[in-house]
């Protein structure tokens, strides 16, 4: 059911992404105008262009982004710290150039793990993340070997640093880590992920059975004072499909439980 879930929800997300919208629309637009039906040109064309206009002025993606980010407090008090969990998903081993780690816009992941690993010297720190195929060997992940190199680069020593390198998306994460780590009762995990994913983390990991779990949300895109209207499209887009993304995962893994 696992390797079913992931094949349809990639397939489901490439329906709903909105770059596939913009290209539909462009498609549409284009088969229009060469088989002279106006009207199709017009109806698949209009509405496309107005999405890409709004789209490059108005950072929707930041607006809808704010509720998900807000749902948690940044860096809440800690007592105490069994053990420090880092998600996948700000390493980029397909760009190594001459072995240096390289990391995306989520690279505050790794960098605030390597903080709290300073703070909290006797936790234990667990890097969850694969590669995403649909047959993961079980092998240690370049995802997984990348942020274990960047870990030690900020100072975490190697014997401290717990790598699950087969889940490919969020619940497995959650599943995985908690078979790796076996939690114990009374124990307290921090939990490093993105603000804006953090909502869908902390639901997959109540579902996985982990206990005394502790959001530490970063890795912000929202602005605090607002918007003002630049043309942006790149960027706009990027942040509004990141954010899109993440409510889709909040319904489709609250459908099936994950």
């Amino acid at each position: 059911m696992g390797t079913a879930f992931f094949v349809v929800s990639k397939l489901v997300w490439g329906l709903v992404n909105p770059g596939s919208w913009i290209a539909l629309g462009l498609a549409l637009a284009v088969l229009g105008a060469a088989l002279h039906r106006r009207r199709l040109a017009l109806w698949a064309g209009l509405p496309t262009l107005a999405f890409v206009v709004t789209l490059s002025i108005v950072p929707l993606g930041e607006i809808i982004a704010r509720p998900l980010e807000m749902r948690y407090p940044v860096a809440p008090p800690l007592a105490e710290v069994t053990g420090i969990i880092v998600l996948g998903g700000s390493e980029w081993p397909a760009y190594v150039h001459g072995g240096q780690p390289q990391v995306n816009a989520a690279g505050e992941r790794l960098i605030e793990t390597a903080t709290l690993a300073r703070t909290w010297p006797e936790a234990r720190v667990v890097f969850t993340g694969g590669d995403g195929g649909l047959n993961p060997s079980g092998r240690v992940s370049g995802h997984a070997a990348m942020a274990r190199a960047l870990l030690v680069q900020l100072g975490v020593a190697p014997g401290r640093i717990e790598l699950e390198s087969r889940s490919r998306n969020t619940a497995e994460n959650a599943t995985f880590s908690h078979a790796l780590v076996d939690p114990q009762p009374g124990e307290t995990w921090v939990l490093v992920t993105s603000a804006s994913h953090m909502p869908r983390a902390m639901a997959s990991f109540a579902r996985a059975g982990w206990e005394g779990v502790i959001p530490w949300p970063v890795d912000y895109r929202s602005t605090l004072w607002g918007w003002s209207p630049v043309w942006d499209l790149p960027q706009n887009l990027f942040q509004f499909t990141q954010s899109l993304k993440e409510y889709v995962g909040l319904v489709a893994y609250a459908l099936s439980g994950r």
